[in-house]
């Protein structure tokens, strides 16, 4: 976490751990929404996309291109295209997001808006009461 020179954290910087870190309904009642990307065009989503498929996604979007672009078409689609009580699912973390910050930008961003998160190989579930 971001500090003052005396220790202290900015407003921004608890308000945003706050808002990360906030209470979220244990179950959310819409759609899972998957998304997969391999970072070159010779790379092969079927096995992310089965991996979707199983954990039952009923729309996967898929980008094949690297990471580091920031310009992830079918990541904004798969964004744009989820409602409040909707699931974000996603193989591994890797395949969202480029940094820690921007997972915690897009996991924070999906929380607000009422989505919840799932990275299977992670075992990480955002909609699962804490245990």
């Amino acid at each position: 976490m971001t500090t003052l020179p005396d220790g202290s954290a900015p407003a921004a910087v608890r308000q945003a751990a706050d808002d990360f870190l906030g209470a979220e309904p244990a179950v959310l009642s819409g759609a899972l929404v998957g998304y997969a990307r391999v970072s070159t065009r010779d790379q092969r989503l079927d096995r992310q996309t089965r991996a979707l498929e199983a954990a039952g996604c009923i729309r996967i979007f898929a980008d094949k291109l690297s990471g580091k672009n920031t310009d992830r078409e079918e990541l904004t689609k798969a964004l744009d295209y989820l409602r409040p009580g909707d699931t974000l699912v996603v193989p591994s973390l890797d395949r969202l997001a480029r940094s820690l910050a921007d997972l915690i930008t897009i996991v924070t961003e999906l929380r607000r808006r009422g989505v919840g998160f799932q990275s299977l190989k992670e075992a990480l579930n955002t909609t699962t009461p804490a245990r």
